[in-house]
């Protein structure tokens, strides 16, 4: 179904392997929330794998010399849609999705007059995999985190996938994806996309 606004997409993947290692499977479940966006003509810009980037610590948008946030932050901004993926390491998320929320911080001070964070009227999507429990627990981190720093999270906004505890079988190791994954990316996309589409066509007015 066409959108009245022409929208775009990004992902981070922070997953703690480098894009030169292993196949990630948390970029297997950011690819399956790509596709559906893609069926409701979101334009995707890429993934961003933060273990290929000097993401220095701190709550700063620029944390001096060498540091490859200001750049990401800018390609992050520029998208209508962030598809946050984390994998699931002992029942949290990745430590490099933390710090890459901790960086978001810098946010809350970066206000227009009008009180409006930079990521306000964008839409931010949660992507999470693992082989032991914490689905909801990450998701309910990452929606809190998000939400305080001016993203809007729509209704169903995350896929995700557990396999057994202490098992070995990685999501990228499925025969196919499983139907129930399927259906919520799909409804996670048609959520994003029309929340999406309302808020570029009329912004947050903010209270300033």
């Amino acid at each position: 179904m066409p959108l009245t606004a022409s929208l775009t997409a990004i992902a981070l993947n922070c997953s703690l392997k480098r894009s030169a290692g292993e196949p990630s499977s948390t970029d297997l479940m950011i690819g399956l929330l790509v596709s559906e966006l893609k069926k409701r003509e979101v334009d995707f810009r890429g993934t961003i794998r933060i273990a290929d980037h000097e993401v220095k610590p701190g709550v700063g948008s620029d944390e001096g010399e060498g540091d490859e946030w200001p750049a990401l932050r800018r390609r992050i901004l520029e998208a209508d849609i962030l598809i946050f993926g984390t994998p699931i390491w002992l029942g949290q998320m990745s430590s490099l999705a933390k710090r890459v929320v901790e960086r978001m911080d810098a946010f809350l001070s970066e206000t227009d007059d009008q009180g409006r964070m930079p990521s306000f009227s964008k839409i931010a999507l949660v992507a999470v995999v693992g082989n032991e429990d914490g689905a909801h627990c990450v998701s309910a981190q990452l929606y809190q985190a998000l939400a305080d720093t001016g993203w809007t999270v729509p209704a169903s906004a995350v896929a995700y996938w557990v396999g057994e505890a202490m098992g070995k079988t990685d999501f990228r190791d499925l025969p196919q994806i499983p139907e129930k994954v399927a259906q919520s990316a799909a409804m996670a996309a048609a959520n994003a996309a029309h929340l999406a589409a309302l808020l570029k066509e009329r912004p947050y007015p903010g209270s300033g």
